[in-house]
């Protein structure tokens, strides 16, 4: 009888993934050896993540008129060059991009154009140029054009997201309770509610009201008043009720709780990726982009946790991070402009983020089409330059060595305008 207990190796690593909470389901599949093999992550950064904020370009003329008081002040801004920066959550993305694994996509989009979380985040992971036009994910289909059993991939999440399901069975691994846990109920909501006249905008009014709680009590209290003339005045009590550090409207620096436990979830994955027989290929969902409201403090502690996911996957691959692409990418980014409530809405351009070891160093990837009032695309958003199947068409063939004739014509079909970009590693 053949045994299909997990190897020793694998074994004692799903003892080590249980004591965290976190529960794995593997599918049988021919072995490989994990040293020196190609390696790809996807992080699909759920509920539209600011581009403007992610890598402010604040160089650019139009950019601090445009944001007003959401821009991303110079000052606490990382500099990539005289244009762009990167925002003050993502130290490690930087400190990567200062040694030549880390680069931008500043105006960067998928074919959709309708703004609904749901449409967009389908075509997305389909890789169609349009709207329902699959019901496969662009990487299962990579999978089975580079021979199915040769290459294992994994998706994270309580789910298994759409850009993996296919006719390949792919692993799946779910976070214990607590990691990013209900961060997309909001997002699914208000695309669900959108068109119903009563709970539509009821449920837009709830969500900015709770936004604006959180901001209230993030806030710093006012001075307090000045003592009248021979008069004295009573300190005010402490503020009570502060936010947890792991909630939105937490300040980033004391964010302390939910950077472990991103880092953790980043590093667990690198240690399914390091083993012999692990995956070549991940995808992971975070959630809780959609910022229509009170979008400093949202921003920066997702972009937090998104950087700590980043940097325990880092330090987690260690030697393999040089065979190493990172993609992270967004369904749409949001308006150029705030609105009222502090917050953007569903915009059209955002940005990608591309790190690892086996990328080349180099500038932004694409065009910077700038934030000049006639640039803007339909006066609101930051115009794309680059379609996101080209993107990731150069890096299925540079990286994983994925033949051009099945990228352009099973893995993304009717793709022809969506030029691969190649020379990225």
């Amino acid at each position: 009888m053949t045994d299909r207990s997990p190897s020793p190796s694998r074994r004692s690593f799903l003892a080590a993934a249980a004591s965290l909470g976190v529960s794995v389901s593997f599918v049988g599949r021919q072995a490989h050896a994990a040293d020196g093999a190609k390696k790809l992550v996807v992080v699909v950064c759920r509920g539209g993540m600011d581009g403007l904020s992610v890598a402010p370009p604040i160089g650019d003329p139009g950019y601090a008129a445009l944001r007003g008081a959401i821009a991303v002040r110079p000052e606490e801004a990382l500099r990539l060059d005289d244009t762009f920066a990167l925002h003050p959550s993502l130290t490690t993305v930087h400190a990567l991009a200062k040694q030549g694994q880390a680069r931008i996509a500043p105006a960067i989009a998928t074919p959709d154009r309708a703004r609904s979380h749901f449409e967009a985040q389908d075509v997305l992971e389909t890789g169609e140029a349009k709207v329902y036009g699959a019901d496969s994910g662009w990487l299962n289909r990579t999978l089975e054009v580079m021979g199915p059993g040769r290459t294992e991939a994994l998706s994270v999440g309580t789910t298994a997201p759409l850009i993996l399901r296919g006719k390949v069975q792919a692993a799946s691994w779910s976070p214990g309770k607590g990691v990013d846990e209900a961060a997309r109920l909001p997002t699914l909501l208000q695309d669900l509610y959108k068109g119903d006249p009563l709970l539509g905008p009821a449920f837009a009014r709830g969500l900015e009201t709770g936004a604006m709680a959180r901001g209230a009590m993030a806030a710093p209290p006012p001075a307090p008043p000045r003592a009248p003339e021979g008069g004295m005045m009573r300190a005010p009590p402490p503020a009570m009720n502060a936010p947890r550090m792991d909630q939105p409207g937490g300040r980033p620096a004391d964010n302390r709780k939910g950077r472990e436990a991103a880092r953790k979830l980043g590093s667990t994955l690198a240690g399914f990726m390091r083993q012999a027989d692990g995956p070549q290929i991940a995808a992971l969902s975070l959630d809780g982009f959609d910022t229509h409201v009170g979008q400093v403090g949202q921003i920066a502690t997702r972009l937090t946790y998104l950087d700590a996911v980043l940097d325990g996957l880092h330090e987690g691959l260690g030697p393999e991070w040089r065979n190493t692409v990172v993609v992270a990418v967004t369904e749409f980014g949001r308006t150029a402009r705030a609105n009222g409530t502090g917050g953007t809405d569903h915009g059209t351009g955002s940005t990608a983020l591309l790190l690892g070891g086996a990328l080349k160093r180099g500038g932004i990837v694409g065009d910077w089409p700038t934030l000049s009032e006639t640039a803007l695309f339909e006066n609101r958003d930051v115009a794309p330059t680059l379609d996101m199947r080209g993107l990731f068409k150069g890096v299925l063939i540079d990286h994983l060595g994925v033949d051009r004739a099945d990228v352009e014509k099973k893995v993304f079909v009717d793709s022809a305008g969506a030029k691969a970009v190649t020379g990225l590693v």
